[in-house]
């Protein structure tokens, strides 16, 4: 009798963890692919101001599912993708878009990648003329005596 009462248990903690599972999923409905393949876009490019690092389509957080409730909902409205993006850094700040905009306070998010990559290039090519220069020159004539002197002597006479 015990054995049937821990089964059951245990059958009814599964389906309890299935169902509280089964609420976390949002089903929207779309008339257009166009437009449902817009609100994944959108909601795979914003990122949840709680979460680490996670966006609003992946994340559980309330906070989350608003912004999705809000992409939804302008999107039904008819608003375009840059015045949803407009929208949700008007009210959460740049923070929640992965790829932020280029403008002077970014500028150097975006600058100094490039700047580090050809500065690196320059460093590079000073080192091997530096190199080139260095093995071109020739030999004093104290330095082919010493040199003379090392070479002769591994020489057997």
């Amino acid at each position: 009798m015990a054995v049937i009462r821990l089964a059951l248990i245990g059958v009814l903690t599964l389906l309890m963890a299935g169902t509280l599972q089964a609420g976390a999923i949002e089903v929207r409905e779309f008339d257009d692919p166009v437009l449902e393949q817009r609100y994944r876009s959108l909601t795979a490019s914003l990122r949840c101001p709680t979460c680490e690092n996670q966006a609003i389509n992946d994340s559980n957080a309330p906070v989350s599912g608003d912004m999705r409730d809000r992409v939804y909902l302008l999107l039904q409205d008819g608003r375009s993708d840059m015045e949803i993006r407009d929208h949700m850094v008007q009210r959460f700040g740049d923070y929640v878009l992965y790829n932020p905009r280029l403008e002077g306070r970014t500028f150097l998010l975006w600058g100094l990648p490039a700047g580090l990559v050809v500065a690196g290039g320059v460093l590079v090519a000073l080192v091997v003329r530096a190199r080139r220069n260095a093995s071109a020159r020739e030999l004093s004539a104290e330095e082919r005596a010493r040199l003379e002197v090392l070479i002769n002597r591994g020489r057997p006479e």
